[in-house]
């Protein structure tokens, strides 16, 4: 059986003070993780994710059956770095993305939100699966920043092919690919697949990406 997270006990006892993931986007090179839709606690259900050494950076961990209204997505050490959380009272499928960890005190004010997303809804058959779009117009400066950006999902999440492309809400730039997920080379199932964030985009948005979709397919 192919080894899924080689180096995953020794990195949740002592990550690494720089996420390997963080390193190579600042060097401007294309980041692949391999994504594993499990969790490493007992009887929990989430996500974990390991960089090309098999280093762990992120994780997701929930609790029972269904879809979760919150989602937190955590770096190795488990700090929260975006919290999806699906919107009330909605007329339409909708998910808010905030910054940092929205369910540690849900008495206070919501960090800042990064994005609303929208579930694709066509009466046509299209490859077309979902909307990011952000709290307001400004803009584009670059992808990893993200606030003046919208993001487009395309593909099949069943089938772990998708592509993410980013665009400017002003249309004044061409759309252009800064994601995509693929099965993995040895045939380890659909639980197990890579995520390549390519120069310039937030790979845990990327991340974040993938778990919209994982909750829009559950739902």
């Amino acid at each position: 059986m192919t080894k899924v997270h080689p180096n995953g006990a020794a990195a949740a006892s002592a990550a690494p003070a720089v996420a390997p993931a963080a390193v190579a986007e600042e060097n401007g090179e294309a980041v692949s993780l391999t994504v594993w839709r499990r969790s490493l606690l007992f009887n929990g259900k989430g996500f974990t994710v390991f960089d090309c050494k098999g280093n762990l950076v992120y994780r997701v961990e929930t609790y029972g059956g269904g879809s979760p209204r919150e989602v937190v997505l955590m770096d190795a050490d488990g700090q929260g770095l975006l919290t999806i959380r699906r919107k009330k009272l909605s007329l339409a499928d909708e998910w808010l993305i905030y910054d940092g960890d929205a369910t540690a005190s849900p008495s206070a004010a919501a960090p800042p939100k990064r994005f609303t997303a929208r579930r694709h809804v066509s009466l046509r058959p299209t490859r077309c699966l979902a909307h990011l779009s952000p709290p307001r117009r400004q803009s584009c400066a670059d992808a990893g920043a993200a606030p003046s950006c919208r993001y487009d999902v395309e593909g099949s999440y069943a089938g772990r092919s998708l592509d993410v492309f980013a665009s400017s809400v002003s249309g004044g730039e061409q759309r252009r690919r800064v994601a995509t997920v693929c099965q993995k080379e040895a045939a380890v199932g659909p639980d197990v697949f890579r995520l390549v964030v390519l120069p310039g985009f937030d790979p845990p948005l990327a991340m974040a990406v993938v778990i919209l979709l994982d909750q829009m397919n559950a739902s």
